[in-house]
């Protein structure tokens, strides 16, 4: 397994978000050594979903008004419908992650995820994937969308649904320890 010691990752999510997604490549990533710091709208705790059921209150480390782009080496989008929904409507949610696209930073993107990269301006020319309902947007956005568990096109990574976790986090962990 890669080394992601003194890797500090973040991971943007809001309530909406797809519990699986935030969780399990959470867990993954920390085993790997990486410092991970969930960055929410707002602090305490935020709703994670299964599918269309309330899952769990998930932990908020930080309030996105507390960090800053420069504090973290990569990005974490995970998806479920509602939480990228609500993250697009957010200028400094969207500049959050257009930063890390900028600086040429490792990002990483599942299911609806993919929505921010949309709004960020960050997918024109991109190879990418997703949960089926985005590859509209994200062909009119100027990607490349294929049906394919996950696709690693230079410093992003994207996934389509909970199904390709397992092979979303090797390729995640993979990219974010380079």
């Amino acid at each position: 397994m890669a080394n992601m010691k003194a890797r500090r990752v973040a991971v943007l999510a809001t309530d909406g978000v797809e519990q699986v997604e935030l969780t399990e490549p959470v867990k993954a990533l920390k085993e790997a050594g990486a410092e991970v710091t969930v960055v929410s709208l707002h602090n305490g705790k935020i709703q994670g979903m299964n599918h269309e059921e309330k899952g769990d209150q998930l932990p908020v480390d930080k309030a996105l008004t507390e960090v800053r782009p420069d504090q973290f080496d990569a990005l974490l989008l995970p998806g479920g419908v509602a939480n990228p929904d609500k993250l697009r409507t957010k200028p400094e949610a969207v500049e959050f992650v257009r930063s890390f696209v900028s600086a040429e930073k490792p990002v990483a993107a599942i299911c609806h995820g993919p929505w921010m990269l949309v709004e960020a301006d960050a997918v024109k020319g991109k190879r990418v994937t997703s949960w089926p309902s985005l590859k509209t947007d994200l062909k009119n956005a100027g990607a490349n969308w294929v049906d394919e568990t996950v696709v690693r096109d230079g410093k992003l990574v994207t996934s389509r649904k909970p199904d390709d976790i397992p092979a979303f986090n090797k390729e995640v962990i993979a990219l974010f320890a380079t």
